[in-house]
Formats: C-alpha cells, structure tokens, sequence
C-alpha cells in the first residue's frame, strides 16, 4: 500500500509543477525514478494520466480526475497521522509565501514563539511581492495584502488583519516641494507608485464622509514595497505605504506622514491556502498563530 501513496504523491507533484525534474528536486528522487514511478502508476491503472511532450506535461481527462481524488487522500492522511500525534506534535514542511517588506517586519518576528512551540516543523518561506503561482511552486500558505476582493478567489482564505494605509514622504522633499494640504494637490507633486499591491494611479480619500479619487501623477514606478519606502526616504517622491511597513522610518523622522486629515481605505492581509477551505493541521496551525498576533500589530 505505500507504493500507492509514494505514486499519488509522485503525481501530484508532477501535475502540479508540470515537471519531472522539479518534481524529482522536490521529492529528493531522481529524475528516471520518477518517471519509473508514473509509469508504473499508469500501468496499473490501465490508462494515461500525463501526456509527455520534450516542452511540457498535461493532465489527460483521467488524469485530472486522479489528481483531484489523489489531493483529497493525501490530505486526509496526513489530517490523521497528524490527529494522532496530536496538536502540539506538528511535523514536516510549511511552505510560506509572504510579501518582502511587510513579511520581514510583521510575519517573520511573530513565526518565533511558533516554531519554538513546534520543534519538528520546518518553515520554508518564499519572499516576493510577486503573485506566485501556488501551485506550481508548491505552495501550502500564502499571506496577502491588499485593498479590494482577492485575486485568488478558488483557494482558501482567511484575513488576519487590517492595516493602516498612509501618505508619507521624506522631510527633504516637502522641503524643496512643499507639502499637499489637500489630496488634489499631489497633481503637482513627484509620486511613487507600486504596481501590484497598492500600484493604483488613482488613490481613494475619505474625509468628512466625502469620498474623492485622485489621479496622481507617477513619477516613479516600482514593483516592491521595500523599494518604494527606499524611494521615498531617498526624497523622490510621496509615496503610500502601511504604518507597518514604515513605522520605523516614521519614528525616526526618515518619513513623514502627509494628508493626515484624509483617510485611505486599510490594507487587509489574508492568508491563501491553495488546498482549499480545509487545510492542513500544520496550515490551519500557522495561520491561527498569525491571526492572533499580527492582528495585535
């Protein structure tokens, strides 16, 4: 019988990533194995699952039958040997996903008492404020931020905070610039703006229950979080940014905070699970531990 699960976790992980090679990386086997493994699964089933090119791999109709079905029982064994040596006994591999700067100031410091309560864990974390695709890169949880309805809407997901959205430049610039009293005034003014996250050349103030958009002229544009804080401490224009992610630049006086009176909508954080709306024990595990505490950030 563990042939059979060696196989089913052999080919998910081929259909998942579209590889034999990463596949084979992964799964610490060797590339022929691998292949030796599907076939031999096919074989006994009496019918392909894969169609194998030299530039890729697909999931015949049976084949993506297979997979669903395979997911669902690896699942559940895994939910059981894990319910079996209870809560506190969480083993194997976590692979997170998290943005840069907001998992270097937020996710990483609270993921210490975590590990500490759960010594046979491993973490592997994926830092990018590139969207990723889960499931190729085999991805158990991703943490999210954004303002809107989520892209990933077929996954599992959670939110786990809300976070203050701010304006904010360096005491340089609004020196040489002055600073926007109100936000039709940033038309005049160099702004930095993020594609992705918070990349929206038209930004949303509330004040007084009035709601105004503004186009703001982009300056700059940058695809990461942590170089739009750079850009902004270097004086190159006003920027949005959480208080989070630049509460340390706020405090020391590198960034000030502009448009006080006007409130942008808050930037909520979610965590995506692509198994689905019931995950793991060591997902549903990890997810809870940061639910608490970057909800108390």
């Amino acid at each position: 019988m563990s042939d059979r699960w060696q196989e089913m976790a052999v080919f998910v992980r081929v259909a998942e990533t579209g590889s034999l090679s990463r596949a084979a990386r992964e799964l610490t086997l060797s590339q022929p194995s691998v292949s030796r493994i599907i076939g031999a699964l096919e074989a006994r089933l009496g019918t392909k699952l894969l169609l194998r090119t030299t530039r890729s791999i697909s999931l015949t109709d049976a084949g993506s039958l297979y997979l669903e079905r395979a997911r669902s029982l690896l699942a559940e064994v895994e939910e059981a040997e894990q319910a079996a040596r209870g809560v506190d006994s969480l083993q194997g591999v976590i692979r997170l996903a998290i943005p840069v700067l907001y998992g270097s100031r937020a996710v990483i410091p609270a993921l210490s008492s975590f590990l500490a309560r759960h010594p046979d864990l491993r973490v592997e974390m994926i830092m990018s404020d590139a969207r990723q695709n889960l499931i190729t890169d085999g991805v158990d949880v991703a943490i999210r931020l954004g303002v809107g309805p989520l892209d990933d809407s077929t996954f599992g997901a959670r939110r786990l905070a809300m976070v203050e959205r701010l304006v904010v430049a360096a005491p340089a610039y609004l020196a040489a610039h002055g600073a926007p009293n109100k936000p039709a005034e940033l038309a005049r003014h160099n702004c930095i703006v993020q594609h992705g996250l918070f990349g929206r050349e038209s930004w949303r103030f509330t004040h007084n229950q009035t709601v105004t958009f503004v186009d703001v002229p982009a300056k700059l544009w940058i695809n990461s979080a942590s170089g739009i804080l750079s850009a902004a401490v270097a004086g190159l224009g006003i920027a949005l940014a959480t208080r989070v992610m630049a509460g340390e630049e706020l405090q020391t006086g590198q960034l000030t905070q502009v448009l006080e009176a006007y409130r942008l909508d808050p930037a909520q954080v979610h965590a995506i699970f692509p198994a689905g709306p019931r995950p793991s024990a060591k997902v549903r595990a990890i997810v809870e531990h940061l639910a608490a505490s970057l909800a108390t950030n």
